[in-house]
């Protein structure tokens, strides 16, 4: 009895954590959403102000809302950009790695993950002064040699500026993530594919390609989620430019109507959208390709 116990009582401060911090808030979430404030009379002295029954009121005024729509299309356009770049950088470095033609496998490692241990608030704000004009030493830089650097915070490249920091800070951690499995391939087929006259372009996308599908697989998805939850680089470089607005993205968007308008049951239920959405999304892919990727392992 008392070992058919263990198991639990070493899960037990991870389930309470996950109940407490994760699912609480989660349901707590939900509950607002389906509320409303009922003012009475000029909405001043006790009891003037109750909480009433809304039921999908905010849903509707949430997804009817004008500046909605444009900022799903802004992050759909933003993960265009971010998801397949970072990913494809991430295979190449990993695979370059894998394949010895660096001699500095640890400094290159180390100095590719590096970028993913700063936080995205001071790695926005390194950035940031980098596309500010006046002090920015690129532009320095490119004038001397006569290019115009272009203003990269202006609404035409806003949404390219914000994509580039997290490319930066997300490739190393997804090259970890697909160098790790690479490594743990036999190096049995490497051999065996060398004597059959493959080259190393081909023994990578034949075989270590194919074998690391569950890898890649999980960090499209990782990337898939970060991407409908971007929220601090826009969020960070927002005063340094007028064209970041304060629903530039749905998660901006929650926090504007939470801490700005006080509107906290109509972010909730925007909140409980992204979610839903979030959810839906990762298991439509993993559906769609997840009996591909992980055949291999059944």
């Amino acid at each position: 009895m008392r070992t058919g116990r263990a198991p639990y009582a070493f899960l037990a401060p991870a389930l309470v954590l996950f109940a407490a911090f994760l699912a609480a808030p989660i349901v707590y979430a939900g509950y607002l959403s389906l509320r409303r404030v009922k003012v009475s009379g000029l909405g001043l002295g006790a009891g003037a102000r109750t909480e009433v029954w809304a039921g999908l009121g905010n849903y509707a005024r949430s997804l009817t809302d004008p500046e909605f729509v444009p900022s799903v299309v802004r992050v759909g356009a933003y993960g265009l950009i971010v998801v397949p770049v970072m990913l494809g950088l991430a295979l190449v470095m990993a695979l370059l790695l894998d394949a010895g033609r660096t001699r500095v496998g640890t400094f290159a490692r180390t100095s590719i993950f590096l970028p993913y241990a700063v936080p995205a608030v001071i790695a926005s704000l390194l950035w940031g002064f980098l596309y500010l004009p006046r002090v920015s030493p690129i532009v320095d830089v490119l004038g001397a040699v006569g290019i115009t650097a272009p203003d990269a915070l202006s609404s035409s490249w806003v949404l390219y500026a914000v994509a580039n920091i997290a490319i930066w800070g997300g490739t190393g951690f997804n090259m970890i993530v697909l160098y790790t499995a690479l490594r743990a391939i036999p190096t049995d087929l490497f051999e065996a594919a060398r004597i059959d006259g493959a080259s190393d372009i081909q023994i990578a996308l034949r075989i270590k390609v194919p074998i690391i599908g569950p890898s890649l697989v999980m960090t499209f998805l990782f990337s898939l989620v970060a991407t409908l939850q971007v929220f601090a680089e826009p969020m960070t470089l927002r005063p340094l430019s007028n064209t970041i607005s304060t629903t530039w993205t749905p998660l901006m968007k929650v926090y504007r109507d939470a801490f700005v308008r006080n509107d906290i049951y109509s972010a909730a239920a925007t909140s409980v959208v992204i979610a839903a959405a979030t959810f839906l999304i990762s298991y439509g892919f993993l559906k769609l390709v997840g009996s591909r990727a992980f055949s291999q392992e059944r």
